[in-house]
């Protein structure tokens, strides 16, 4: 079996052919880097991953239209928009872990990659990741010109002891750790919410400043830099190294690792190598040892290093091929052991997090506020929840509100990043149910539109000190928050006669009736109907806009939505019938 290189994938890109188009094409590949042009398929595959998941982000998951229909998303959708998310193991067996439930749509997409990288080692990690993608374009662009910055390649001598050679197999032991123990880590560090969150706070929040205006932007605090710090820093690591996140601390490609022992192609060297080392320089894996054989666990089955051999000496076959292998006369390379005491540690900080933060939910110190947070529609119970969310952002980003919100830590550290309603920058529009169609971990239960519509996510209250029909300081009509309503079909709010304190012997003195007494002294004010409120979050919106922010006559909205009346379920009936009474 060849190597496959270039005249492999694409035998009209010959390197002798320098004429036409041909030489064009091989030119620009030549330009392009070794890399590339060493194998091109490869590259390929990863910028058609990278625009799919650039779609999905960027064009689907934005669904508000100026004629908002419940259709919007799905018409743009073909793929689904958590694909990527999906096909992250770690996440799939995290969540599992942490929620001690089984998503079989998670476990069929997790099913599907590992069969892949089974027959192509860490496929995911060298073809379909798109953050792998994009820190390959970092290299290229920046990476590569601070190489006297990076570390020494072939990290496997005993007598140089390097311990984040292993960093990512103890940062997956202490992830699957804590999620055993019901404290989910991985949406921290996993490579697709890693991405995902990333460019929420970044090109995310740029597109939905541009589009929405700065108003709906959520507000920056600490932790919001915090984010972009932690996202930025994953690229920032190529400075140290080519793919530095990826070889020494993504878990997920450690998870894909270990997959490498079922593995059924390798790469083999035969006895026609000439020892002139281009394959241990272009590997971006660092997968090939001093005598050119291969760390199995981190080769991705690029090929790239097949591209640049002269001799076509490295060949991609079963590891049942018996080919003519090249024969060394020193003993072969011996890879740096797994530390035993890395797993230790790894497993001791795993459960000291896990217990930590069972203390504080446990004695209540998990936030600065003791109001609970508002949960999108078809949300589970909130204790799983916070065991199923990995913090991708994907709901935040297709809510056309948006409504959705991260969480900074006035919940505790467990719902950092969390999404979280607030009603004050969108209400929860009642022909919308996009944010429980792209959960891909089940912590938002996918609902349909009707049951949508009748799910309790929390419950209007109206502050009579600031509403003003209420108001002392100046009582006057105000049905805002009922017409509101009224419009969405919720018909949750009722205006009711209020009667207001009057002298009414002092008016019957100037003539008055006791009809035209009782009108005078009768106004309507808004009650809410909990059984009728879904907590959507429209009222609140509309008294925002108008009394606080357009008119300044309002230091906070008059009416309110607290986390109560809620329907948590760990699963959604099929009608809206079947919903029940809501939680309380």
């Amino acid at each position: 079996m060849r190597p496959r290189t270039a005249n492999v994938f694409f035998p009209f890109l010959k390197k002798s052919d320098r004429k036409g188009w041909r030489g064009i094409a091989w030119r620009w590949l030549e330009r392009i880097g070794p890399v590339t042009r060493s194998a091109p398929a490869r590259r390929i595959i990863q910028i058609v991953c990278l625009l799919i998941f650039f779609d999905a982000f960027f064009r689907v998951c934005w669904p508000y239209s100026e004629h908002f229909s419940s259709t919007t998303f799905s018409d743009k959708e073909t793929l689904p928009v958590e694909s990527f998310l999906l096909i992250d193991p770690l996440v799939g067996l995290s969540t599992a872990l942490a929620g001690k439930v089984l998503n079989w749509a998670t476990l069929w997409w997790m099913v599907g990659i590992v069969t892949v990288c089974v027959i192509i080692p860490r496929a995911f990690c060298g073809y379909f990741c798109p953050l792998g993608t994009l820190i390959d374009a970092f290299d290229w662009l920046i990476g590569r010109h601070f190489k006297r910055w990076h570390v020494a390649d072939n990290p496997t001598e005993l007598d140089k002891p390097r311990g984040w050679v292993h960093f990512k197999y103890y940062l997956l032991a202490g992830v699957l750790i804590t999620s055993a123990c019901g404290v989910l880590t991985s949406g921290f560090v996993s490579a697709i919410p890693v991405l995902t969150r990333g460019l929420l706070f970044s090109g995310g929040r740029l597109q939905l400043g541009m589009v929405k205006g700065e108003s709906q932007l959520g507000p920056v605090d600490a932790m919001f830099y915090v984010s972009l710090g932690m996202f930025a820093a994953v690229f920032l690591l190529s400075l140290k190294g080519r793919r530095f996140w990826c070889r020494y601390v993504c878990p997920s490609g450690a998870l894909l690792s270990f997959l490498n022992f079922f593995r059924v192609g390798e790469r083999k060297v035969e006895s026609s190598c000439i020892n002139c080392n281009k394959c241990v320089e272009i590997c971006p894996f660092d997968a090939i040892k001093e005598d050119f054989t291969t760390r199995s666990n981190e080769c991705t089955y690029c090929q790239s290093c097949g591209g640049v051999c002269p001799t076509d000496a490295i060949k991609f076959v079963s590891r049942w091929n018996t080919v003519e292998l090249k024969i060394f006369d020193d003993p072969p390379v011996q890879p740096r052991p797994v530390s035993r005491r890395g797993f230790v540690a790894a497993g001791v900080a795993g459960a000291a997090v896990a217990a930590v933060t069972g203390a504080a939910k446990a004695t209540g110190l998990t936030g600065k506020s003791a109001v609970r947070p508002i949960r999108p529609p078809g949300s589970v119970p909130e204790p799983e929840f916070l065991d199923l969310c990995i913090r991708c952002g994907e709901c935040f980003k297709v809510c056309p509100g948006p409504v959705l919100h991260p969480a900074g830590l006035e919940f505790g550290f467990e719902s950092l990043w969390t999404p979280v309603a607030h009603p004050e920058h969108a209400g929860c529009h009642q022909d919308c149910n996009f944010c429980t169609q792209v959960c891909p971990t089940g912590a938002i239960q996918p609902l349909d539109l009707l049951v949508k519509r009748e799910a309790h996510m929390g419950l209007a209250v109206v502050n009579t000190k600031t509403c003003l029909p209420f108001s002392e300081d100046g009582r006057e009509d105000c049905d805002l928050c009922f017409r509101e309503c009224e419009q969405a079909g919720y018909h949750a709010i009722e205006m009711q006669p209020l009667q207001l304190p009057v002298d009414r012997d002092e008016l019957e003195a100037q003539g008055f009736s006791d009809f035209e007494i009782d009108e005078m002294s009768t106004i309507l004010a808004p009650v809410v109907a909990a059984d009728k409120c879904v907590g959507c979050g429209i009222c609140t919106y509309r008294c925002h806009t108008k009394f606080v922010v357009q008119d300044g006559r309002l230091a906070d909205s008059a009416i309110t939505i607290d986390a109560k009346n809620e329907h948590r379920r760990l699963s959604f009936p099929l009608s809206a019938e079947e919903l029940g009474p809501a939680d309380t």
